[in-house]
């Protein structure tokens, strides 16, 4: 078994932490350092983290939140996706044009097309797609945290007006989810939940 395969196996949504196992920004860092090679559309990168590391902020999200795992976690991590991610798009792009892998003219029509479908598709599609490439995000920093031998939990159960005045987010993001991570209290882990077979979920045409 390759050590992807273990990875993907053994990451659970963890439903309780052990109390007082920090993470330090280091480690959280060399996560992030691989989270960034995610996909997203156009290369957009989309997402943006706010890693809550401070406990009186912890404490305020545990009351927006309503979940004790909140409190017990070594970090807060709340994931948002970007709705401007368009508008980045020439400063993204101009590594292309200076290493020649782009001549000027292709550069301009790449970043004038992105601007304008995402403009032209509206506010539905650029909130849609923050989300969506957000999350494609926040899944690779889950399995790199467990490879990292760190467990994870992903959650959209809370009050996200709180969060955001919390947290001062401005309406420029949406807030795709939260994840808390730390080490896991397996003693009080619940057995895996059912999974379907890949006949129940898979459509061969």
């Amino acid at each position: 078994m390759s050590e992807l395969t273990t990875v993907v196996k053994e990451r659970r949504s963890a439903n309780n932490f052990l109390e007082n196992q920090p993470i330090s920004i280091n480690e959280l860092n060399e996560i992030f350092e691989l989270t960034k090679f995610a996909p997203s559309a156009n290369n957009l990168q989309h997402a943006k983290y706010i890693a809550i590391l401070d406990t009186h902020i912890k404490e305020q999200i545990k009351e927006a939140a309503g979940q004790y795992k909140v409190s017990t976690a070594s970090a807060v991590i709340l994931v948002l996706g970007d709705k401007k991610a368009h508008q980045n798009v020439a400063q993204i792009y101009e590594g292309l044009l200076h290493l020649g892998i782009m001549d000027q003219r292709e550069y301009e029509e790449t970043v004038n097309s992105i601007i304008t479908d995402a403009e032209t598709k509206g506010e539905k599609f650029q909130s849609e797609e923050a989300i969506r490439n957000a999350s494609l995000s926040a899944m690779q920093f889950m399995l790199i945290a467990k490879d990292k031998g760190w467990d994870t939990c992903p959650m959209i159960g809370f009050d996200q007006a709180k969060v955001r005045e919390i947290l001062n987010i401005t309406n420029q993001y949406e807030i795709a989810l939260m994840i808390t991570i730390g080490k896991e209290k397996t003693a009080s882990r619940r057995p895996r939940g059912y999974r379907k077979p890949v006949t129940e979920f898979v459509t061969y045409i």
